[in-house]
C-alpha cells in the first residue's frame, strides 16, 4: 500500500473488514447452532416414531451435525481476522516509526536554526549589541516547519554538512561455555560541532554458509548503514567517517578490493554516495569515532547477554573472557577506547598486579594496547590506591627536571614547575623573578629556590644568609649521605649511589658529573683528573669455592684476586 494514503480512510477501511469478518464469523456460527438445533429434533421425533432404530443408531457413528466445509470456512475467516489484525499492527509501527524520524528532524533542524542564531550573535558589534542587544531575537517556528513540504522541512538540514560517524565490529566472545562470533554496526551523526544529533546501532551477521564476516566488510556494512540513515533524515550533505585506512582507500577508489564480496559492498556505498547532493570520505583516528564506537559495542553486548534467574528475579548476565564465570552485566567493566569487556574482580587483580610491578595496567585482551583509565577504576578500586596510582602516574609523566613538591609537611603535593608558576601569576605580582610559588593543592606560599615557607620582604640571598644551616631534616640526610658515600646530583639534587661500575654517573634527569668529585662531563669526557674506575666496583667478588680456580688464573691477575680474597675476608 502507498505510504500517502491517508491514514484516516485506511483505518476506517480496516475497521469495515473486522467489522464485517467478525459478522461473518458470528453469522455462520449462527446457522451453524440453527443447523445442529434442527437435526437433533428431527433425529429425536425419529427416534420416537421408531424405538427399534435407536440400538442401531446407537452402534453406528452419528452423521455430522454441520457441513464438512464449514470448519473451512471457520478457519479461513479466523486467518483472514489474523492477518488483518497484524497489518494494522505493522501500520501503527510504521506510522510509530515515521512520527519519530519527524521528531529528528525537527529537532535536527532546531539544533541547525540555534547554532546559526549563536553564529550570527558573535558576529554583532558590540556598539549595535549594547543598543538593540535586548530586542535581538529570532524564534524558531515549529508551526511553519510542520506546515512546509518535505523539501522545506529539509532545507535547513541541507545548508549544514554534517559528520556521520560508521563503526563495525567482528568480535570472538563467550556466551557460557561456548565461543561464538558476533558482528554489530554504530552510527553515529553529529553537527559541525561534533554534538551528538541521532545514533543508531544494527546487529550484523557474523558467520554466513560457515565463512566468518571479515572487518573489513563489517565496516562497510556499518556505512551503509550511516548512510541509509541519512537518508531517511533527508540529508543531503555529509562526511562520513572511518578509522581503517584500508578501508579509506577502497571508498575513495584508490585501491581495488581483491575480495569479492567487499568489492560488492564498496559498491553499495559508492550507489548511496550518488544519491546526495555532496557525501565524501574522510580518514580520522578511533578516538574520533568514540560515539559509533560506542554503539556498536553496545550491539556486540547486545548478542552475548542473556536473562537467568536470580534473588532479586530475571538479571542479564554475561562472561567473563577472563574467568569464564557468568556475571551480572552491570557487574562488568568497559575498558575506554576499546571497550573491551571483564568483571570487576578481574580488572581488579589486573591494575593491582601491574601497579606493584610498577607498569600501567593496559586492557588484556590479546593484542590491545588501550590503557586503562584509573579514574574508571574507582569502581571496584579504594579510593586510596585510585589516588596512589593516579599520584604515580602523574609523577612519570612529569620530567624529573620540572618536578616541584610543596614543601609543606601536611601537604607535600607534587606539581609541575610550568604549571604552578602559571597557577602562581594569578595571586602574586613578579612571581617568575622572585621565586614565590603558590601550592595548588594547600594554597601554601613557598619559595622554589630555598624549598621553604615564602620569605616576605626578603630576598633569596637574605634569607640563605640569615639561616646558614639547613633544617634538621636536611643535617640527617646528609649525614647518611656522607656515611653511605652518596653524591647529589647538582641539577636535580637527587641523591645517588653507586652500586657498581665505573665513575662516570648519568643520572636519570640527564645531567652527566664524576662520582669522586661531581665535576661534569662534557661530550661523553671527564673535566677532572679523577680516576674513572675502581676495580673494586668493577670486578664482582668470586664465592669462596671458586677459591681452587682462582689460584690457577694467570699471574697477572693474582693481584686483583688478592685484593678480592681479602674483601672476602673481611665481610665473613
Amino acid at each position: 500500500m502507498d505510504d500517502r494514503t491517508d491514514p484516516d480512510d485506511l483505518h476506517t477501511i480496516l475497521s469495515e473488514q473486522r467489522r464485517d469478518l467478525m459478522a461473518a464469523k458470528t453469522l455462520d456460527s449462527d446457522l451453524d447452532m440453527a443447523f445442529k438445533l434442527q437435526m437433533q429434533e428431527a433425529m429425536a421425533a425419529s427416534l420416537a416414531l421408531n424405538p427399534s432404530l435407536a440400538s442401531s443408531s446407537s452402534s453406528r457413528n452419528s452423521p455430522p451435525l454441520s457441513p464438512p466445509h464449514d470448519a473451512i470456512l471457520d478457519l479461513a475467516a479466523t486467518l483472514m481476522l489474523e492477518d488483518v489484525e497484524r497489518f494494522a499492527q505493522e501500520w501503527e509501527d510504521h506510522e510509530r516509526t515515521v512520527s519519530e524520524m519527524m521528531k529528528t528532524k525537527e529537532d535536527l533542524n532546531r539544533r541547525i536554526h540555534d547554532q546559526k542564531f549563536a553564529a550570527d550573535l558573535r558576529d554583532v558589534p558590540d556598539d549595535y549589541w549594547a543598543k538593540h542587544g535586548d530586542y535581538y531575537e529570532r524564534p524558531y517556528s515549529a508551526d511553519e516547519s510542520s506546515s512546509s513540504s518535505s523539501s522545506t522541512k529539509a532545507a535547513a538540514v541541507e545548508t549544514e554538512n554534517l559528520r556521520l560517524y560508521c563503526k563495525g565490529l567482528v568480535s570472538e566472545e563467550r556466551v557460557r561455555d561456548m565461543k561464538v562470533v558476533v558482528a554489530g554496526a554504530g552510527v553515529a551523526i553529529c553537527d559541525p560541532r561534533d554534538n551528538l544529533i541521532f545514533e543508531a546501532r544494527k546487529n550484523l551477521e557474523a558467520v554466513a554458509d560457515g565463512v566468518v564476516l571479515s572487518n573489513e566488510a563489517a565496516e562497510l556494512e556499518a556505512i551503509i548503514e550511516g548512510l541509509n540513515k541519512a537518508l531517511t533524515l533527508d540529508l543531503k550533505s555529509v562526511t562520513f567517517y572511518c578509522d581503517d585506512y584500508m578501508l579509506y582507500q577502497y571508498v575513495t577508489n584508490r585501491v581495488r578490493p581483491g575480495n569479492s564480496k567487499v568489492a560488492t559492498l564498496v559498491n553499495q556505498v559508492a550507489l548511496l554516495q550518488r544519491k546526495f547532493e555532496y557525501c565524501s570520505p574522510s580518514l580520522v583516528t578511533r578516538t574520533d569515532i568514540k560515539f559509533a564506537l560506542k554503539v556498536a559495542r553496545e550491539a556486540i553486548v547486545s548478542q552475548i547477554t542473556w536473562r537467568a534467574d536470580s534473588s532479586n528475579g530475571k538479571s542479564l548476565k554475561e562472561t567473563c573472557v577472563i574467568c569464564f564465570e557468568e556475571t551480572d552485566v552491570a557487574e562488568m567493566f568497559s575498558i575506554d577506547g576499546c571497550l573491551h569487556r571483564y568483571c570487576c574482580s578481574c580488572m581488579k587483580q589486573h591494575v593491582e598486579v601491574k601497579f606493584l610491578n610498577g607498569m600501567g595496567a593496559e586492557c588484556p585482551h590479546e593484542g590491545c594496547k588501550n590503557e586503562v583509565n584509573i579514574d574508571s577504576c574507582a569502581k571496584f578500586l579504594a579510593p586510596k590506591l585510585v589516588e596512589a596510582i593516579s599520584q604515580r602516574i602523574k609523577e612519570s609523566s612529569i620530567p624529573v627536571t620540572d618536578k616541584v613538591y610543596c614543601p609543606n609537611p601536611r601537604c607535600s603535593a607534587l606539581m609541575s614547575k610550568k604549571e604552578v608558576l602559571e597557577y602562581t601569576k594569578t595571586t602574586f605580582v613578579r612571581a617568575e623573578q622572585t621565586g614565590a610559588r603558590r601550592c595548588m593543592k594547600c594554597h601554601y606560599y613557598f619559595c622554589i629556590n630555598c624549598k621553604v615557607p615564602w620569605h616576605f620582604n626578603m630576598t633569596c640571598y637574605d634569607y640563605k644568609r640569615s639561616h646558614p644551616y639547613p633544617h634538621r631534616e636536611d643535617q640527617l640526610l646528609n649525614s647518611l649521605a656522607t656515611k653511605k658515600l652518596w653524591r647529589q646530583c647538582v641539577k636535580c639534587n637527587h641523591m645517588v649511589e653507586l652500586a657498581e661500575g665505573c665513575y662516570h654517573i648519568t643520572c636519570r634527569c640527564g645531567y652527566e658529573f664524576c662520582y669522586t668529585c661531581g665535576a661534569e662531563w662534557k661530550n661523553k669526557k671527564a673535566t677532572c683528573s679523577c680516576r674513572i674506575w675502581d676495580e673494586r666496583n668493577i670486578i664482582r667478588e668470586q664465592p669462596r669455592q671458586a677459591q681452587p680456580i682462582i689460584r690457577e688464573q694467570p699471574r697477572q691477575a693474582q693481584p686483583i684476586i688478592r685484593e678480592q680474597q681479602r674483601q672476602v675476608r673481611r665481610r665473613q
